[in-house]
């Protein structure tokens, strides 16, 4: 039987405005120990200005087999290629 608490995501945003990336991981018995754990695990030297953490239960991910599914192009939509496109003369940031 598995004895250690629940398992939480840490996300961590370093600055305001910037997004949150995944950090790691940390045991909690509820949402309030998991902020403490993840700011003492991870933001010792005051490198964040926001933490996430959300029950690793909770989180949902593709596997290798669907990779072909989600991440190939879809060749039958080709309106999704630049090539219908017409770029305007001197467009420089399109």
């Amino acid at each position: 039987m598995d004895t250690q608490l629940d398992l939480w995501e840490v996300f961590i945003q370093s600055k305001i405005g910037a997004h949150h990336v995944h950090a790691g991981s940390v045991h909690a018995s509820d949402a309030q120990m998991a902020l403490q754990n993840a700011r003492d695990t991870y933001t010792r030297r005051n490198e964040g200005s926001s933490i996430w953490v959300v029950p690793s239960k909770f989180v949902v991910a593709s596997t290798t087999n669907d990779a072909e599914m989600f991440f190939e192009p879809a060749n039958d939509k080709i309106y999704r290629h630049p090539t219908f496109y017409v770029m305007p003369e001197g467009a420089k940031q399109i």
